[in-house]
């Protein structure tokens, strides 16, 4: 199990760098901290996808912005390996080598959580618990993260390490928000049964779970598209109308409500959202405060 308190909200570095420049991203931070935030997420391929970028630069504003405020020893950083172009795969060497750039990016001597973001098939998972086992016995890496990996796979590599005394994984990041929930079917209690936490993402499903995309309604976004697909399945839409009578009640937003559902899971250990402005940021912020009752869980869940 983990030891780390994330807190109620764990912020995506997703857009550091993306969407989103440095200062922007230095506000976004800012007003985080100054929330009572803890928990950070990123990765190093954030975010290669650009044109111009190379990856590993929400890394660097990250890092750059805890060395500036002096606030590294106030803040959980969590990273993850795999799917920088330079540095792909879950080999030993890889890992290590991903490792030190990370840490260079960051200017920390050390992650809270070091992920793989993906797993490897064609690295033994021997070699994966033993490289990972060995960054946390170095101090580089505080606990282990696995990101999709399916059950089995998760059950194997916790196996081999606690048969080896290895560090075990502690936390799994999956797709997992109020309208996408296959893992609860057989990933979630694999991950109970191990005795570790979900930190789940994309925590709002692409801005659908804001509730600013309806039928006939437009919206201008990078990732409209994706939301509004999930406006063809009929239940999604029926969803809107319960959220809508659930923040009503609550006097807050339906975003908030969404990751009130979501943080309010048993194994999750907080949800993971990302903001591209503090304007933004406060939308998710106020779900902080929204406590579900057992009929409004169970309302939405249904």
């Amino acid at each position: 199990m983990t030891n780390l308190d994330h807190g109620p909200l764990v912020l995506g570095g997703n857009a550091f760098g993306w969407t989103t420049d440095r200062d922007e991203s230095f506000a976004v931070l800012d007003a985080f901290l100054a929330a009572g935030g803890r928990s950070i997420d990123t990765a190093d391929v954030y975010s290669a996808w650009v044109d111009g970028n190379a990856g590993g630069e929400s890394e660097a504003i990250l890092g750059e912005w805890t060395a500036s405020r002096g606030v590294r020893d106030r803040v959980v950083v969590a990273t993850k390996v795999f799917q920088h172009p330079e540095r792909q795969g879950l080999s030993p060497a890889n890992v290590r080598a991903a490792l030190d750039d990370s840490l260079r990016r960051l200017q920390t001597d050390h992650v809270d959580v070091y992920y793989a973001h993906r797993d490897d098939p064609d690295v033994p998972q021997e070699d994966v618990a033993a490289v990972f086992d060995e960054l946390v016995r170095a101090g580089k890496v505080r606990e282990i993260g696995v990101s999709t990996f399916e059950p089995a796979r998760v059950r194997s590599l916790v196996a081999i390490a606690d048969e080896a005394g290895l560090a075990r994984p502690t936390t799994s990041q999956d797709r997992y928000n109020l309208v996408s929930r296959e893992v609860e079917a057989e990933l979630l209690p694999t991950l109970a049964d191990l005795g570790l936490v979900e930190v789940p993402y994309p925590s709002l499903a692409s801005g659908f779970l804001t509730g600013k995309y309806r039928p006939g309604v437009a919206v201008d976004s990078q990732r409209a598209g994706a939301a509004a697909s999930y406006l063809e399945v009929p239940r999604n839409v029926a969803l809107l109308d319960v959220l809508d009578d659930v923040a009503a009640a609550h006097g807050t937003t339906v975003a908030a409500v969404s990751l009130a559902w979501l943080r309010q899971q048993p194994l999750v250990a907080a949800p993971l959202a990302s903001a591209r402005t503090p304007e933004q940021l406060a939308q998710l912020l106020a779900s902080v405060d929204v406590e579900l009752t057992a009929d409004e869980l169970a309302r939405l869940s249904a």
